[in-house]
Formats: C-alpha cells, structure tokens, sequence
C-alpha cells in the first residue's frame, strides 16, 4: 500500500497549491488506481491508472508531472477530439500530445520546484521539444508528420512515460461521454476562476488548446445560416389534414398545398457609428447567400439610429441586389426599440429579425419583440443581449 500512500500525498499537496489551481477541478474526475499490469501511467480520458513499479520508481516531484500530465490529457479531452489522428497514425498523434503537455508542465513550474519532468540516465523520458511551444496538437501533429514524409524524425529526445488508452475512451457510453464532457467543462471554468483569483490573469498554465475549449471560436456565419435555415424553410408541402374544397363537391378528396415558404425577413442595420459599415459588405452578403437558400418572399433592410432611417424592400425576384443597390442612412443615436415600434406601426409582422449592431446600446435592446430576433455583435463586443440570441463577428 506505500504506492497507494505515496499517490494519495502527491495528488493533495498537488491540489494545495495555487499554481496548479487550473487543473484541481479535472484532477478529481474519474477514478485514480494503481494496477499492477502497466508498466507506466494512462487514461481513457476519465480514469487514470498508474503501475506499481513505475510509481514507486519515480520521486514525488516527477510524480506529481506525470499525474498533471493525465490531467492535461483529461482537460484537453485529447482521447475523443484527435481520435481521428490516432487511427491515422497513432504513434504521432501520441507524440503530438505529450510534446503539447510535456512543454506547458515545464513552462508552468520551469525551475522545477515543485515538478519535474521524470528522468533516467540525465535524459528526459518524455517528449519535449521547445520549438512546439504555444501550438496545440493538431498543429505538431501536421509537424511530425510532414519531417517523417521528408524522412526526418520530428521532435527531439526520448520517449513518452505514458500510455493513452484509446480503446478504454471508446468503450464509455454516449451518456458517460457526455457527463464526461459536462464535468470537464465545469471543472476548467472553476479552474480557470481560481487560478485568476490567486495567481492572476495572464498568469502562467493558459495555452491555445486550453483557450479553444474555454472560448470555442464560433464562425459566425454558420450559425446565421444555421438560426436562420432552422426559423425558416424554404420549402412548400401538401397535407391531408386540411382538404381542398375545389374538389369535396366532386367527391374527389385532395390534400392542400401549404406554403413553409418564408415571409417577411427584416435585417436591421445600426447606422449610428462606422463601425458596422466595416463589415455590412461582408453581412450582406452572407445574407443574400442564405436568402438564395430559404428564398423568403420579402427582405426588409431597415437602417436605424434613434430611428428608421431607411427601409428598402427587396422581392424574391430582386433579392441577389441587395449588396450593389442598398444605400446605408443614419448615424444619429442608438434606439434598437425605434425597430419593434416600426415594424408594428407598419404592421410587418417577419419570420424572423436579424439586427446588426456593435451592442453598444445602453438598456435598450428592443424590448418586446413579436418574432425570434438574432443579434449579431460586431467591433470585439462582448455584449449579450437579454432578449433573443446573440452571436459576435470579430473578425
């Protein structure tokens, strides 16, 4: 039992310490046991497994590396998002993961005061190579493979000190990979608060891979497709539930066509500063995209500052004009409720309202709206509007 004792001290004073606060949440999920039939450590991206005789080999500092090494493969869910690169090439995909961790542990704790990268004979038995510093898996993984299709070998110095086990993560259930998913998450966003709180933002443990799972980038022109295709479908079909009359007085019994055809689109525009102009070329175009696929009867393009300062009006027919034929107006105030009231006073009652806007609104975001509203954010906001849904274009 000293190598469970030896495990359980590690683990605690690993959890006690504020640098490590990224990583306390993960480290508590799953199952942590000592197996006599690996000869190194794995997980399966929830447990962790670690052999008697490599952990009893290893001083405190290097086991406490190769235990936040597990849990970085944990955090970065490594075993199910590069599974594509293991059945492409496993050893490298492997490669591609240590030297990612193996680089963020010793630039975390660099002096090694309170980790230290395992060693045998005064080399490293992991991976590391310095050059791969700041890229995420995929990224050495393209690396790695494109020096060995040159016939280098890629990376520098030793072996890795782990096992993944691919097979394990593949056996959870879609439910325990989902939990699993739901736990992570939560446990990096506690994390990522403790480590602010105590060491700082900024502070070291961050790195891109880290960043995309925290702050997904989110192509924000999928999504207006995908909000607008899931309101909208473009499409007409036939029921059973309501007969046609033309034909009941000749006992002839025909479904009716109902029109899913979209009605009115209205997209407003914030004309009150020059920050939106920068990308309406590029919003209007991705509209005129998506209006070409559910082919709404009308788009009404209002521009509005404190008011509707102009609405254009464009058919089925015309629709492919709207970025060579609009003309922008405005530039006074910002009164996203001057929309909702105009669009009542007019009586135009749309499937749906797309508002581009750089949020700097005030309280005002429209308030009652009569229809599903998206917001799209623009100039690096970070605003999210209570009503509605809401999606940022930073690029």
């Amino acid at each position: 039992m000293d190598e469970e004792r030896k495990l359980k001290k590690v683990k605690i004073n690993i959890m006690r310490e504020p640098m490590f606060a990224l990583w306390q949440g993960v480290m508590m999920i799953g199952k942590t046991s000592i197996v006599d039939n690996i000869p190194t450590a794995c997980t399966n991206g929830r447990d962790e497994m670690y052999g008697r005789e490599f952990v009893k080999s290893l001083n405190e500092k290097e086991l406490a590396f190769v235990m936040l090494h597990e849990a970085l493969h944990k955090a970065y869910r490594h075993m199910t998002t590069w599974r594509k690169l293991f059945d492409e090439n496993a050893m490298m995909a492997n490669a591609a993961m240590d030297y990612v961790i193996n680089l963020q542990l010793v630039d975390t704790d660099p002096h090694a005061k309170l980790i230290a990268m395992p060693m045998r004979d005064g080399k490293r038995m992991g991976l590391y190579d310095a050059r791969f510093r700041g890229m995420h898996t995929k990224q050495v993984y393209d690396i790695l493979k494109q020096e060995q299709e040159e016939g280098g070998k890629g990376g520098e110095g030793g072996e890795g000190f782990d096992e993944h086990d691919w097979d394990g993560a593949q056996e959870l259930t879609a439910d325990e990979q989902k939990e699993l998913a739901r736990e992570v998450d939560q446990a990096l966003r506690q994390g990522k608060f403790a480590h602010d709180k105590l060491v700082g933002k900024g502070a070291g443990g961050m790195n891109l891979e880290l960043g995309e799972l925290l702050e997904p980038k989110i192509n924000w022109r999928e999504v207006l497709r995908e909000y607008v295709k899931s309101i909208c479908s473009g499409k007409d079909a036939s029921s059973w539930r309501r007969p046609n009359r033309r034909f009941l007085s000749s006992d002839i019994y025909m479904p009716t066509l109902i029109s899913e055809r979209v009605g009115h689109l209205v997209i407003g525009v914030d004309a009150s500063g020059s920050t939106v102009g920068k990308v309406l070329n590029d919003f209007l175009s991705e509209v005129k995209s998506i209006a070409e696929d559910v082919m709404p009867e009308r788009v009404d393009l209002l521009y509005w500052d404190s008011e509707v300062a102009a609405h254009e009006i464009y058919e089925a027919t015309n629709v492919a004009d709207i970025i060579t034929s609009t003309k922008p107006a405005g530039g006074g105030g910002t009164s996203p409720s001057c929309v909702t009231r105009y669009l009542k006073d007019n009586a135009i009652k749309p499937e749906c309202t797309i508002m581009l806007t750089d949020g700097y609104v005030g309280s005002d975001w429209g308030g009652q709206w009569d229809c599903p509203v998206l917001w799209v954010i623009v100039n690096g906001n970070t605003a999210v509007a209570p009503v509605g849904q809401t999606i940022h274009i930073n690029d």
